[in-house]
């Protein structure tokens, strides 16, 4: 292994990441670390992301040829993607660093980090008091994933604050991390069931489950919800099941995906929440909203809300006949 490494470094509009860190992903073992510009609140230990601002993404590569192969393939992507208009990109940076250095060095990028009005994400190795009624969720991103939130899963949580009840009983598809199941958990939900299509994320799930003390009473299931007409909506890995009418009837569901997806599973979606109970849905593009919204709303879906950033869309409703 290189003794040295190189770190990458471009900063972009919001609306070009997916893509910029699709991009360099393809080029680099150790994942990609993403920066969102920061407001400090709480004498600088809360960051709150500032919408619309240039967005850093950095990834490492060996100092070596294999690192300078990368580094060439990342700048004609990035040029390819300058060309295609997604999003203001600017030039790329390098910088050697020690391999002592590098180890550590992404984790600089992480801080604890506002999502809604009470829950604060805060990575394990940073100090941080709570203050008030704020509730904490102890996450460890590690290198593949980004230093700040995406919109979606800040304002799914945003509308989960709103509409959770202590006591309630929570569903989250396509769960990933577990972030929205853990919040809801330590909000106060009385049970969660967390489920994903992922073997990784699934362990991921358990795993932060139990550093933030709610294993006991979150169950995470390598599965998935009936799609139309009761066919999946995907090939299944093996290992997983299709979760039915057994899964009984929840106070609040989440679904964090894309709007193809949400609007293949909205039957199901729906049917898993209780008559009056609230369904959150987000990972909806703007221009793609009638695919997961239409569906919902002949599935059964009322009383609408749509909260939309950076053009993703996040709704909340209500399931008729409570």
């Amino acid at each position: 292994m290189s003794a040295f490494w190189l770190e990458l470094t471009v900063s972009a509009a919001p609306e070009a990441i997916e893509a910029i860190s699709e991009l360099m992903s393809r080029y680099v073992q150790g994942g990609v670390a993403i920066e969102e510009p920061y407001t400090l609140l709480d004498d600088g230990q809360v960051h709150i992301p500032i919408p619309d601002a240039p967005v850093t993404v950095r990834v490492y590569v060996p100092a070596d040829a294999g690192g300078e192969d990368a580094l060439r393939r990342i700048e004609e992507g990035l040029w390819h993607l300058r060309q295609l208009g997604v999003g203001d990109i600017s030039q790329l940076t390098t910088r050697q660093i020690a391999e002592e250095d590098w180890a550590n060095s992404w984790k600089d990028f992480y801080h604890p980090l506002r999502l809604g009005r009470r829950i604060t994400i805060k990575p394990s190795w940073r100090d941080y008091i709570p203050q008030d009624d704020e509730v904490i969720v102890e996450l460890d991103p590690g290198m593949a994933f980004g230093t700040g939130l995406h919109p979606t899963t800040r304002n799914c949580v945003l509308l989960l604050e709103q509409s959770l009840t202590p006591g309630d009983r929570v569903l989250d598809v396509g769960t990933g991390s577990g972030i929205l199941a853990i919040s809801a958990l330590k909000l106060g939900a009385a049970s969660a069931l967390a489920m994903d299509v992922s073997s990784v994320a699934v362990t991921a799930t358990r795993e932060n489950a139990q550093i933030n003390g709610v294993a006991d009473r979150m169950d995470v299931r390598l599965a998935t919800l009936e799609g139309a007409d009761g066919e999946p909506f995907m090939p299944l890995p093996a290992g997983l099941t299709i979760l039915g009418d057994e899964i009984g009837t929840h106070d609040v569901v989440l679904a964090n995906i894309i709007a193809r997806v949400i609007g293949q599973l909205a039957p199901a979606l729906v049917r898993a929440t209780r008559p009056g109970g609230k369904l959150i849905a987000s990972g909806i593009i703007a221009e793609r909203r009638a695919e997961a919204i239409e569906p919902l709303i002949a599935a059964g879906l009322t009383d609408i809300r749509e909260v939309e950033e950076n053009d993703w869309i996040t709704l909340v409703g209500v399931r008729a006949g409570g």
